[in-house]
C-alpha cells in the first residue's frame, strides 16, 4: 500500500505537464495519478479507556447504529479485546479501528502500545466519556513522540446535558463551553499544548461537535484528485482546449 507522501509527488509531474501545454501527457498523468491513488489507505484508531463509548463512537462515525450488521460490538462490560478495523461507508481507503480499552488487566498501559501495534495507524481519536484520564495523557504523549496527529473526543454529552438540564437558569451553550474548556485545561497542564476537544453525542448526531469532527478529519484526507483537476481546470481555462 503505497503512502500519502509517495503519491504527492504526481501533481508537481502534472503540472509540468501543464506548463508544457501538453495535454495529452496531463491527461495521462490523470490517469495514473487516479490509480495511485485509488492505493492510497488511510488507518485511523479509536482508543480510550473501556466505557468511554469507543465502539459507539466508531458506530456513529461510520453513520451505524449498534444493532445493525457489520457494527463494532458494544456493551456495558468489556467487549473489544482486539484491534479491528471497520471501513468508513464514504471512504473505502479509511478503516476506523476499534481497540481495545487501554488500563484494564487485559491491556495496561505499558504493554498496550506494542500489543495494537502503534505504528500502523495514521490518526488517533483518544475518546473519554468524562475528563481525560492518566492513561489518556500516556497514549497521547506516545503519540506525539511518533509525530502523528490525534484528536480528543469528550463522548456521552446528551448524559451530561440531561443531568444539567434539570438544574435552574441552565444554558446548553455555556453549560457545553464550561465541559469543553474544563478538558482543555487538563490536558494543558499535563503538557499537551492547545489541543482541540470535540464534545459528542454518538446517539444525537445532529447536535454538539460532531459535525464540525467530521469536517476536521475529512479535510486530514488526501485532496490529491481535487488537486489534480484544479489542475487540469487551470490547464483548460489558459488554452481554452477543453
Amino acid at each position: 500500500m503505497e503512502n500519502i507522501d509517495e503519491v504527492s509527488a504526481v501533481p508537481r509531474e502534472l503540472e509540468e505537464a501543464l506548463k508544457n501545454n501538453s495535454l495529452t501527457t496531463a491527461a495521462g498523468k490523470i490517469q495514473d495519478y487516479l490509480k495511485e491513488i485509488n492505493n492510497v489507505e488511510l488507518n485511523i484508531a479509536v482508543t480510550g479507556e473501556t466505557g468511554s463509548g469507543k465502539s459507539t463512537f466508531v458506530n456513529a462515525f461510520r453513520g451505524m447504529k449498534n444493532n445493525e450488521e457489520g457494527a463494532a460490538l458494544t456493551g456495558v462490560v468489556e467487549t473489544t479485546m482486539e484491534a479491528k478495523a471497520y471501513p468508513h461507508p464514504k471512504y473505502p481507503n479509511l478503516k476506523v479501528w476499534d481497540l481495545p480499552g487501554i488500563g484494564t488487566s487485559n491491556f495496561k498501559p505499558e504493554e498496550y502500545l506494542q500489543k495494537v501495534e502503534f505504528d500502523r495507524f495514521d490518526f488517533f481519536i483518544i475518546v473519554s466519556s468524562e475528563r481525560f484520564r492518566a492513561n489518556d495523557i500516556t497514549l497521547a504523549k506516545e503519540i506525539q513522540k511518533m509525530k502523528k496527529k490525534f484528536y480528543f473526543v469528550r463522548s456521552k454529552i446528551d448524559n451530561d446535558m440531561k443531568a444539567e438540564g434539570r438544574k435552574e437558569m441552565f444554558d446548553q451553550d455555556k453549560t457545553l463551553e464550561t465541559i469543553r474548556q474544563y478538558c482543555i485545561k487538563g490536558l494543558e497542564d499535563q503538557g499537551l499544548g492547545s489541543p482541540k476537544v470535540f464534545l459528542i453525542s454518538s446517539f444525537d448526531l445532529g447536535y454538539y461537535d460532531f459535525h464540525d469532527f467530521e469536517e476536521t478529519i475529512e479535510k486530514e484526507l488526501p485532496d490529491h484528485k481535487r488537486s489534480v483537476f484544479a489542475f487540469f481546470l487551470e490547464y483548460c481555462l489558459q488554452t481554452r482546449k477543453c
